[in-house]
This record gives structure tokens, sequence and C-alpha cells, in this order.
């Protein structure tokens, strides 16, 4: 059930949510109704799972195993996990479902759905893969070891924990490896243009000077919390697990991807490739939309969206009238200094900060319910921006560290305007994830598994949808802003179709991006970003559009249903209410909301 918030769009090596603010009088009560077999069993999961996944509870705000590597290269992990799973679906399918509360009763299904689709991941040989130049622990390992993520520095104890992560290090490098050989001898790796993506990523670790380190950070500077007469040691401790644990752990998988990895990687694209790939798709088609859709007509959906969206955009061209067909346009707005004004970073990160400017006073008509949490504009770290998307990166929940809406600019004068600045704000930031999963797990009356808990067909899904609202919001106002939305939506019906094209053989890396590269202006190092990003997250890209198409289908449908009586602002409500789900769990709680209105 490894579907929990960690930073952002993507949440876990494969994958990243919402819902409603409870008042201080009605949480109590709404945590008294769950009846106590069921609480008491998600309670008990909770804790366990928290063990279990030591990276995922520091990410939460549960500092008990911040001194802790997740154990989970090996087979008796993964035995482990599928004992426990198999446990808790046993002790829930002894309770009686139809004598629960409606909430319990969404909780209950949530709970049978993670529990079997967990069941089934443990199936997958994703374990002979168990990283790539987008996820993984080694980058992971990185921002927390930074002093800049959600592990802590601001005790002694702090700083100590985290050694213990850096000396767990080289076991868990070793254990890679050891996977990696066995996925060799299975046929199960990965493609070539990922590989040599990852080897110079891991040589950017290896920076033998301790005090040139990335992870020296935390020492280079102390808090308050640090006494004076303790920093010496501290100092030494670090420059040692760096110089012993983490530069020669990095060096080592560096090497081995280089020297015998990436002889053996292979030259197709999609995981439909390697043994038993198609029916490994098939599944990250599944858990990634939370749907039976196949993905035959997924791609299908993807054409149709694609046509539709590009017949939008020549709207937006005639409109501006410009001379010469859509192909031409996206040239024009590629390549035209007007649409690349930036000098610095800062200038860019100032426009996303103004959109929030320019939404603010409208967001009260669309939304009741808002977060306590804070927010903030970043550029992404240096050492990830080349292979970064933008992304959001959740609160701490107990306010020490605000919501982040992170941004790769690796060359601001580079950075073009008609990418959809405004759609992608709405999107990564507010009302998208930032009000979501700020709202969801500031939502005490919901189990942990729900409050903490995410599905990237919800959550994606919403993101894209907050998009659709940018008119109602006061932005897109003029035609090249509209482009950059339109820009933005046709992106992910890109994805359909490169997505199921690039793992059911259909397209080469190659072609894939040059299919996006004519549907969008997007430049070539993006595109490629993009379609490698896809290859090593088979699936994970179908959600947003999955998931957008069913909220705008519900919205639309009770619009119908309800006229005079339907208020957007109630529905988006209710539909961060209850935390992120699988979108057929969604619909069904929707329906009972749409018919209490009535």
């Amino acid at each position: 059930m490894k579907h929990f918030l960690l930073a952002g769009c993507l949440a876990a090596a494969w994958a990243v949510p919402a819902a409603a603010q409870p008042t201080r009088a009605n949480a109590p009560r709404a945590a008294a109704a769950a009846s106590s077999p069921l609480a008491a069993l998600f309670i008990n999961y909770w804790e366990e799972q928290a063990r279990l996944f030591p990276l995922q509870a520091t990410a939460q705000g549960d500092n008990r195993y911040n001194d802790q590597l997740p154990n989970d290269q090996t087979q008796a992990f993964r035995q482990q996990l599928q004992t426990m799973y198999q446990r808790y679906q046993t002790q829930l399918r002894k309770i009686d479902r139809t004598k629960l509360n409606a909430n319990d009763q969404t909780s209950f299904d949530i709970f049978d759905y993670d529990l079997a689709m967990s069941l089934a991941e443990l199936q997958q040989p994703h374990w002979m893969m168990p990283f790539n130049q987008v996820s993984g622990l080694p980058s992971s390992l990185g921002q927390l070891g930074a002093g800049t993520g959600a592990q802590p520095f601001k005790t002694t104890q702090d700083y100590r924990n985290w050694l213990g992560r850096a000396h767990a290090f080289p076991v868990w490098a070793d254990s890679a490896i050891s996977n990696f050989r066995r996925g060799m001898k299975a046929g199960i790796v990965l493609p070539k243009a990922l590989v040599v993506k990852m080897i110079p990523q891991l040589q950017s670790f290896v920076v033998t000077n301790p005090t040139a380190n990335l992870f020296y950070g935390p020492v280079a500077k102390f808090p308050a919390g640090v006494p004076a007469a303790e920093q010496p040691q501290l100092v030494a401790a670090y420059r040692q697990a760096i110089q012993q644990d983490l530069v020669p752990s990095y060096q080592k998988l560096a090497q081995f991807l280089e020297t015998e990895y990436l002889p053996q990687a292979r030259a197709s694209s999609g995981i439909g490739a390697v043994p038993g790939g198609a029916a490994m798709y098939v599944y990250r088609v599944k858990r990634a939309t939370t749907t039976d859709k196949t993905p035959a007509e997924i791609y299908q959906t993807g054409l149709s969206e694609v046509q539709r969206i590009r017949t939008a955009m020549e709207q937006v061209k005639q409109q501006v009238g410009f001379q010469g067909d859509l192909d031409a346009f996206f040239v024009y707005m590629r390549i035209d200094p007007k649409f690349r004004p930036f000098k610095t970073p800062e200038e860019v990160l100032a426009v996303y900060r103004g959109v929030l400017t320019r939404i603010s006073p409208n967001l009260p008509k669309l939304f009741g319910k808002t977060p306590k949490a804070g927010f903030e504009v970043r550029e992404v770290d240096k050492f990830l921006e080349a292979s970064a998307s933008a992304s959001y990166s959740r609160a701490a929940p107990d306010g020490s560290r605000p919501g982040i809406f992170n941004v790769p600019i690796p060359d601001a004068t580079q950075y073009n305007v008609t990418r959809g600045m405004d759609a992608l704000f709405l999107h990564e930031a507010i009302p998208g994830h930032h009000y979501q999963i700020a709202l969801q797990q500031e939502n005490t009356s919901l189990p942990k598994f729900r409050q903490l808990g995410g599905y990237s067909a919800y959550t994606e899904g919403w993101g894209l949808y907050a998009e659709s609202l940018g008119k109602e919001l006061g932005v897109y106002t003029d035609p090249y802003q509209q482009i950059g939305a339109l820009n933005t939506e046709i992106h992910r019906a890109i994805r359909l179709v490169v997505d199921v094209g690039l793992h059911t053989g259909k397209l080469t890396r190659e072609e894939a991006i040059q299919y996006m590269m004519a549907n969008e202006p997007i430049d070539t190092q993006r595109a490629t970003a993009e379609i490698e990003r896809y290859m090593a997250w088979p699936g994970q890209a179908l959600a947003y559009k999955t998931g957008q198409l069913k909220i705008q289908e519900l919205r639309t449908k009770y619009e119908k249903q309800l006229g005079s009586k339907f208020d957007l602002r109630a529905f988006h409500d209710q539909l961060l209410a209850g935390g992120a789900m699988p979108l057929a769990v969604l619909e069904k709680t929707m329906d009972a909301w749409a018919a209490r209105q009535k």
C-alpha cells in the first residue's frame, strides 16, 4: 500500500492528494463515530507500516524512525509485506460492512482496494529495477541529507538520526546492485537511454572533499538547538560518513551502472519489451488510473483529446492573426525571443508568485474551505533540475514546513511563458495540489491512511481540473495565456498516446518525442525529459487526464441533475471533503452528495 504523500506530483517510485478541513467542534465527533474494530484496524495498520517505511514516516512528520532506511531491497522484506497485507485483508473482511456508517463504509472500501492492489504489486518484478533517473533512494537521500527536505536538523538528536541513515546506505546500495543483477539475468532491465542519465546523477554525489559535498550542508551552519560544545564532534562524524559511507556507495553504484549494467541495458523504450512486460503494464495502468480501462481504450481517448484541443488551439491561432499552420505556430512560440523574457531564476519565480495575487479575490467564490498550511514557491535543487518536472511538496503536518511549489529552471533565459505558467501554478499550487493535499492532511477526522494517502488519478486529476478553473479565477485573460493553458492540457492528453505507445511497442523513444513536439510547443530537451520520465514510470502519466475527465464528467452530470440547486463551491468542497480515493469510490460518494442536494 505504498501510496503515501512524499513530494509533489510524483509520490513513490512508480507513482501523489487532498480533503476537508475539520472544525474543532466536529473533528472529535467524527473520530468517535468510527466503529471501534475498524478504527483499531486502521490504527494498527498505520503503526506497522510506519516502521516498515521510515522515509515515508519522516515525510509525514512522524520522526520516530528518522535514523532508519527502509530494508526494502530483500525478498524477506517483500514476504513481510505480503504477510502483513494478507493479515489486514482477512481482518477487514471479518467486519460487517453493512453495519457501518457511510463514512466508515468509504474507509472500508478504500482500505480493501488498497490491500488488494498492494498484494498485486508484490507479484510484479519491479524490484529488479530499484531506482531510475527520476526517483529512488539515491536521489531522495540527497534531498533529505542536504538539510532542505523533510529530514529535520534542529537538535543534536536530529543530526545523529541522519548519521544512522548515512551508515545504512552502503548496505542498501549493495542490495540494489544485487537486484539489478537479478534483473539482468531475467532480462528485466532499464532502457539504455535512462541509464546514461543515471550515471552522471550518481557521479554528482562523488565529491571527495567533505566540505564541498552536498551532505555537508547541515553541519556548515548549525541551528540554535545544537549546543556549540557538541558541534565539533558532529562535524567530524559527518565528514567521516561522507568519506566512508556516502561517497563510496554513490561511486560504487555509478561504476556498476557504467561498466556492468549499461552494456546489458535494453535498446527498447517500453516495459512491454521485457519478459512479462505486457502484464506488468496492464497492472500499472490499473494502479495509476484506479479504473479497469484497457491500454487500447486509453490510447483512443488520448487521440480524441489531442484532436479536440488542437482544434481549440487553431481558434486561438486565428484570434491572434498568425499566418501559417499550427506546426508553424508552435515553432513561433518556441523560438520567438519575446516568449523568453527572463534573465534570472528569480524573475521566473516572481511570475508564479504573481499568479496567486491575481486569483486571490476569486478563490472564495469557488472554495468555502481553504487550508491553514503556509505556501511558498521555490526553485528545484540544482542536482535534480536537469531531469525534474515542476512539482508540489506537501507541508509538514506540524506546520514546521510550508507546502512548496518546486520549479526547475535549468536556464532562465530559455524559460518560455507559453508553456502555461498560470495553468501550472493552478495545478501544482493553488487551488490544485496545495489546497488538496493540505486540506486532506489537516482533516483529523479521517483515519491516517486516508489523511496522508493518495491516488494519482484523483490527485493529478484534481490538479488538471484545477487548471480548467483559470477563467473563473481571473487568469487566462489574453490569447497567449489561453494557449498556455491549452498547451498544458494537450500535454496531458499527449501522455495518453505516448505512454501507451511506448509501453505497448507502438512508439519508440524517438517517435514519442517527435509526436510530442508535433502537438505542442515544447523544445527537444524538455520533450526528451518528459518521454524518459514515462519510460521510467510506466502508466503513471495516464492518471492526469483520466482523473480530470472523471471530475469534469461528475460536474457536468450534477449541473444537469440539480439545475439551479447546483452550487459549484459546495461541489468543490465536497469533492475534497473525503480525501483522495479511487475514482469509482469517489463517484459513489459524490452521487450520494448530489442525491442529498435534491
